[in-house]
């Protein structure tokens, strides 16, 4: 997915119509729908604040609160593990297959299981697991990674979903699709669940992430609208939950405040179709807590309001930047102004120092998140952590020289006065004109026409 930079992916993205007029139109109902629904709310800053003094009670006392986890969960006969990294993870989840002697897997929508790329380490060991939410199994089709937190095809046209469906052969057998629109999108879904029904029946391990955790009942709290997810959970005799350490709430009755914030951010509803809390009771369940670097970030206490994150997405529908290229132009599992931190952060590669840089800082991300994430903030602190060009870097420490005294900058406009031309036939200035128009010189300064008046 991370294949090329940033620019070339933006390019790209930029390039294909018809995936940035899926993105505007999905991401502008969506926000419509928010809207509606947050309105409703007369207590919606309240719950808010709430949302936000919860996450980071625990997220500053979390070595107690997963030790609370842990015990409540293993005293349900839960089986808790808790994975370093990615590769751990994956090992941990895979070994756990191997054992239920498990070859028909299913999956529900994950964003956990995106990052550590569970899919690519089952399909190593010759098995293919079955994504089960229908967004995640449309990309799943196409063999791409999903390119929104809660809406995997939201890039896609009907029209292209049949598609998809039409060369994998869901289709085959099932009738000719309706030539109008909204009664082929219609058509497409209730094909897809004939085409999938008999499959969710019969099924070895279930896997599945968690929105919560809950510390007090070493539950698991997930959060769905189709149901697929309670055939993952239910239907087969082994089911894996993989999620975040920073998925981890005290209290059930936090579910009170963070619901309503969820489902109106991420989908504008009042409620989903199912919400179910797993407290053991199944025939076999495991709860891998994924690290993945996030225990570094909690270090950091600049970095460690970024992990309340509930993964609603609303910052993607809201960020203009996200609205123009989409999610796979981000190059990793989370895209908009919360991959732009959390990618960097969690991954540390150089070529993700970039990402903060893909945004215009509007403060929307800010402003609809329903945890108060300073989210352009924290875009703005890495831009400043990140290495410059080597002229970029004159150049503003130039201009931090010549501020200083007046004197100094009176100077300096007379020299830009002279040379912007030079400058800009030379391409000294390019890498900043290629994305933004140059600054024109007045041919006098409001200092010197004062001083002449």
């Amino acid at each position: 997915m991370s294949s090329g930079g940033l620019a070339k992916r933006v390019r790209a993205a930029i390039g294909n119509r018809v995936l940035r007029r899926n993105v505007l139109k999905a991401t502008s109902t969506s926000l419509a729908h928010r809207a509606e629904t947050v309105a409703e709310r007369a207590d919606w800053e309240d719950l808010r604040d709430r949302a936000a003094a919860v996450r980071d009670h625990g997220l500053d006392h979390l070595d107690e609160v997963l030790a609370e986890f842990t015990e409540n969960a293993r005293r349900r006969g839960t089986h808790v593990h808790v994975a370093v990294d990615g590769d751990h993870a994956c090992r941990i989840v895979t070994e756990i297959a191997r054992k239920a002697g498990a070859t028909r897997i299913l999956k529900s929508k994950s964003m956990a299981t995106e990052e550590i790329e569970l899919n690519r380490a089952f399909e190593a060991r010759g098995f293919v697991p079955l994504e089960t939410d229908l967004g995640e199994y449309i990309v799943q089709l196409a063999g791409e990674p999903p390119s929104h937190i809660t809406a995997p095809a939201l890039h896609r046209s009907t029209e292209e979903i049949r598609d998809i469906f039409t060369e994998h052969g869901v289709l085959e057998g099932r009738g000719t699709p309706p030539t109008d629109r909204q009664e082929l999108a219609r058509w497409l879904s209730l094909k897809a669940r004939e085409h999938l029904r008999h499959r969710l029946l019969d099924a070895d391990l279930g896997i599945t992430g968690a929105n919560f955790l809950i510390a007090e009942t070493g539950g698991a709290a997930i959060v769905e609208n189709e149901g697929n997810i309670r055939f993952t959970t239910t239907t087969p005799p082994v089911h894996v939950v993989v999620a975040g350490i920073d998925k981890l709430i005290p209290k059930l009755t936090d579910l009170a405040t963070f619901l309503p914030l969820l489902t109106r951010s991420a989908t504008g509803q009042r409620a989903t179709s199912y919400v179910q809390v797993l407290s053991g009771g199944l025939e076999e369940q495991h709860i891998v807590l994924l690290d993945n670097g996030r225990s570094a970030r909690l270090a950091d206490r600049a970095d460690r309001e970024i992990l309340r994150c509930i993964r609603c997405g609303a910052c993607l529908n809201a960020c203009p930047v996200y609205r123009t290229i989409g999610g796979h132009a981000y190059g990793w599992t989370y895209p908009g102004p919360i991959g732009a931190l959390l990618t960097p952060l969690l991954r540390g590669r150089i070529g993700d120092a970039e990402l903060p840089f893909a945004s215009s800082l509007c403060g929307a991300c800010t402003e609809i998140c329903p945890v108060k994430i300073d989210l352009h903030g924290h875009l703005l602190r890495l831009r400043g952590a990140g290495r410059r060009p080597l002229l970029e870097r004159l150049g503003f420490r130039l201009f931090s020289w010549a501020a200083a005294k007046p004197s100094r900058w009176a100077r300096l406009v007379r020299l830009a006065r002279r040379f912007q031309g030079p400058a800009a036939r030379w391409g000294l200035i390019r890498p900043w004109t290629d994305h933004r128009e140059a600054p024109t010189v007045a041919p006098r300064s409001f200092r010197e026409m004062w001083r002449d008046s």
